[in-house]
Parts: C-alpha cells; sequence; structure tokens
C-alpha cells in the first residue's frame, strides 16, 4: 500500500506537469493569436485574386491562349503530387492524427495512380516516410512561422514539375481554421489552376465578381503574371490556415491537460488524505488498546 510519503511525491510531480502544461498553453494561445490574425488577413486576398483571374479567363476571347498556359492544361491525372501540411511537433491533441488520416484516405483513394508526397511539418515527414512513400521535397520547420519565401518556393517546385509535365495534378491536405474548437480537414486541387472551385462563392457572388477590365498586357502574358501568383497566394494560405489550426489544438490540448491534472491532484490528496485518517484512528486505536490493556 503507497505511503504517505508516495502520495506527497506523485502530487508533486502531478504539480510540476500542470505547471508545465499550464506554461504551454499560454504560449499556444499567443501564438494563436498572431497567426488567426495572419491565416485570417490571408483570405481576403486570396479570394480576390481568384476572382480576378476567374473574370480574366472568362473574358479572353481566345480559349487557345488559355490552352497553351502550362499551368491550365488539363491531363489525364496518371500522377499526382500531394502536398500534406502537418506539425513539427506533437502534444497537440488529435491535430496530426486527423490530418495524416485524411492524407492516407486520399493517397489511398489514388494507389492506382503513380503518387509522390511533399511532407510540410515533421510529423508528416515521419509518418509517411514510414509508410514508404516517394518524397518530391521535404520541408521541416516552416510552420511555426510561416514566410512567403517559403510558400513561393514550394508554389516554384510544384509548377515547375507541372509545367514539365512531370506530374499531372497537385493536391494539398491541410487543416483549414474556423475557431479555437472546430477546424475543417481540406483536400483542394492545386494544379491544374482552377479557380472557379477554388472559390467557395454564390452564384450571385460569382456574377457580381465579374468585373469588365481593360487590359493593356497581352493575354497570354497577363496569365504569366497572374497564375504564379494565384498559387503562391493559396499554398500561403493554406500554410497559415494550418499554422492557426495547430496552434488553436495545442492550447486546447494543453488547457484540457491543466485541467485533468487538477482533477488527479484531487483525487489523491483525498485518497492521501484518508490513508493518513486511517493511520492515525489506528494509531488511537493501539494507544487505547494498550491503556486498557496495563489498567
Amino acid at each position: 500500500m503507497p505511503t504517505l510519503l508516495d502520495f506527497r511525491r506523485r502530487i508533486r510531480s502531478v504539480k510540476n506537469t500542470q505547471q508545465i502544461t499550464r506554461a504551454m498553453k499560454f504560449v499556444a494561445a499567443a501564438r494563436l493569436r498572431r497567426a488567426q490574425e495572419s491565416a485570417l488577413a490571408a483570405r481576403p486576398y486570396a479570394l480576390e485574386l481568384a476572382r480576378l483571374l476567374r473574370s480574366t479567363m472568362s473574358r479572353i476571347a481566345a480559349a487557345n491562349d488559355q490552352a497553351q498556359h502550362p499551368l491550365l492544361a488539363k491531363r489525364p491525372e496518371e500522377r499526382i503530387l500531394v502536398i500534406v501540411l502537418s506539425g513539427e511537433r506533437g502534444l497537440a491533441g488529435a491535430f496530426n492524427t486527423n490530418i495524416l488520416k485524411k492524407a492516407n484516405e486520399f493517397l489511398r483513394a489514388h494507389r492506382d495512380k503513380k503518387l509522390s508526397v511533399i511532407p510540410v511539418g515533421k510529423k508528416g515527414r515521419d509518418s509517411l516516410k514510414k509508410a514508404g512513400f516517394t518524397f518530391a521535397a521535404e520541408y521541416i520547420n516552416v510552420l511555426a512561422k510561416v514566410e512567403f519565401h517559403t510558400a513561393r518556393e514550394i508554389a516554384s517546385l510544384v509548377s515547375d514539375l507541372y509545367s514539365k509535365e512531370e506530374i499531372d495534378g497537385v493536391y494539398v491536405v491541410f487543416s483549414e481554421f474556423k475557431s479555437v474548437m472546430t477546424a475543417n480537414l481540406n483536400v483542394e486541387k492545386l494544379l491544374p489552376v482552377e479557380p472557379e472551385q477554388a472559390a467557395n462563392e454564390s452564384p450571385a457572388e460569382q456574377a457580381a465578381a465579374q468585373v469588365d477590365y481593360i487590359y493593356e498586357q497581352p493575354e497570354g502574358q497577363l496569365l504569366g503574371k497572374l497564375l504564379p501568383k494565384y498559387v503562391e497566394a493559396q499554398l500561403l494560405r493554406a500554410m497559415l490556415e494550418s499554422s492557426a489550426s495547430e496552434y488553436a489544438a495545442r492550447m486546447t490540448a494543453m488547457e484540457s491537460a491543466t485541467r485533468n491534472a487538477g482533477e488527479v491532484i484531487q483525487a489523491l490528496t483525498l485518497h492521501m488524505n484518508k490513508v493518513r485518517q486511517a493511520a492515525i484512528t489506528r494509531e488511537i486505536i493501539e494507544i487505547v488498546s494498550g491503556a486498557s490493556s496495563t489498567a
């Protein structure tokens, strides 16, 4: 049976753990605020860029100009590249598990194709590497602080592979931030560019976005500038959304761990007090019994 000293050591250990989880919760909350602001700020730009590109493509009369651009060329998807945005560390609840489950579902659904993966995040890299997938590239420690040059580098890589016809489709698996308690797991098609699918708008909003722009540049040159920016913007938005979702999941997990540690401390303290009371009662009984026997 555990002694009082064992209970005190156990309670002290749980209290130390509680202090760590509480500190991690506060750190995640501070980082979540900045990540959430960045994710929310990236949405309007990505949406307006998609609207602009969709409007431009709909008003280009020469369909051959669209078809000639490599990022718009549609081919049978025999070679698929999947970008998986996961976390760098654990202690984030089911965040990494859910992302990898979603990615594995998509990969299993296309197992008859030639698959390659770009993991962004250490947890995804380790899991997908263990599963034996082929990596086109890997990016570690880039989601803790999302920077535009990283998104541009990844976008340039996948655009180059697609333009050279080494791959036929690019998809992004990420967690879209909704609230601290809610996140949506998304699989979005990045290439070939289909802005009409990227912007979730009603028909009325789509009609209102049809602005009659006056183009100074040739049509092909205009698409050549807009399409890479569109790919970069969509990838940057996905990275910011994933970063915010990870911090939200970590903050929630650490808050739950702190609360559970408090409940464990209460239970251990109650049990310790019962054991101590039982020991005191036993000692009193022994003293009374000894006094009675000597009387």
